[in-house]
């Protein structure tokens, strides 16, 4: 049972970043380069390898470019980034946050 205001979501075990799955979807065997994908996204080819590498998240503008581009849609390449960084995350050490409590109003 879960405590009101709580939110609860099922948590991928450890997800890939979407790097990752746009390197399988475009790049895997179907003949087009990074620099071709940059400029078909309109972006410059660092910031499309340093996404492709996972060494940057997806931003939203990003994300309406590969929706354009790929298919699907743009919150779904934010929602994959989030579960990802998320992921991230949690893994790390952090202090223990005690629950707010609010006083009810009069």
């Amino acid at each position: 049972m879960t405590k009101p205001g709580r939110i609860v979501a099922t948590r991928m075990h450890n997800p890939p970043h979407p790097g990752e799955v746009f390197q399988d979807t475009v790049f895997g065997g179907h003949g087009i380069t990074v620099t071709e994908f940059a400029k078909k996204l309109g972006v410059s080819r660092v910031a499309l390898s340093r996404v492709v590498n996972a060494r940057a998240a997806i931003s939203a503008d990003m994300a309406l470019r590969l929706a354009a581009a790929l298919g699907g849609s743009a919150e779904s390449w934010l929602q994959m980034q989030a579960t990802y960084d998320l992921w991230q995350a949690a893994k790390q050490r952090r202090p223990r946050i005690q629950p707010l409590k609010l006083k009810e109003a009069a």
